[in-house]
């Protein structure tokens, strides 16, 4: 599989676009973390809630179990301390509660933030590398079973722009119709060129 083109220049532009794709995924995970992190700092009142709510809690009882050992009345009177701190279970839960939401809050917005930025710009990366290795694999099969680079001079006269071939010649048809030896690699090499591939060693027009 050819993963990157075999001409320096077009080489060299894939592996700056890699480079810039990985850093922007980078940054926009870095992104990510931060707004995750900014978020999470919402739960900051839930976890005072879950303090206190606790603390409340353990004091209730402690009190409750101190006013348990008078006698006689002593059961009736720890009552509302337990109600309180049954009061203040629920406070504590409610903190906890606050800040499970914050985190999934913090966790749904870091990974928006960070992956739709990514995804875009990986789509569009990921297609162009796909459609190279593609055309590169179907040029590079061509190439190694046939000894000529006729198809490739005729789809260099269809398809490249006609500045291009009077670089190869000033009637590239007349000479690809004459069979130009010097012609018909100039237009196959301009062809393969645009696709990142270089004319094997040793090929030539049949």
């Amino acid at each position: 599989m050819i993963l990157y083109a075999q001409t320096p220049w077009r080489r060299t532009r894939q592996v700056i676009g890699d480079l810039l794709v990985t850093g922007w995924v980078v940054l926009w995970v870095g992104v990510g973390r931060e707004v995750h992190d900014v978020v999470g700092r919402l739960a900051a009142p839930g976890r005072t809630l879950e303090d206190a709510g606790s603390s409340l809690s353990e004091s209730m009882a402690s009190a409750g179990d101190a006013v348990a050992r008078v006698p006689v009345v002593g059961d009736e009177v720890r009552a509302p301390f337990t109600a309180a701190g049954g009061a203040a279970d629920s406070i504590a839960l409610a903190g906890i509660e606050v800040q499970q939401g914050v985190g999934r809050l913090a966790l749904l917005l870091g990974l928006l933030v960070a992956a739709v930025p990514i995804l875009l710009v990986g789509a569009a990366w990921l297609r162009s590398r796909v459609r190279f290795v593609s055309r590169a694999r179907a040029a590079r099969r061509i190439l190694d079973s046939a000894a000529d680079l006729d198809l490739f001079a005729l789809r260099a006269l269809a398809t490249q722009p006609v500045r291009e071939l009077a670089r190869v010649s000033d009637d590239p048809a007349d000479a690809w119709r004459r069979r130009d030896p010097d012609v018909l690699r100039g237009l196959a090499e301009l062809e393969l060129h645009a696709l990142g591939l270089r004319a094997p060693a040793g090929s030539a027009p049949s």
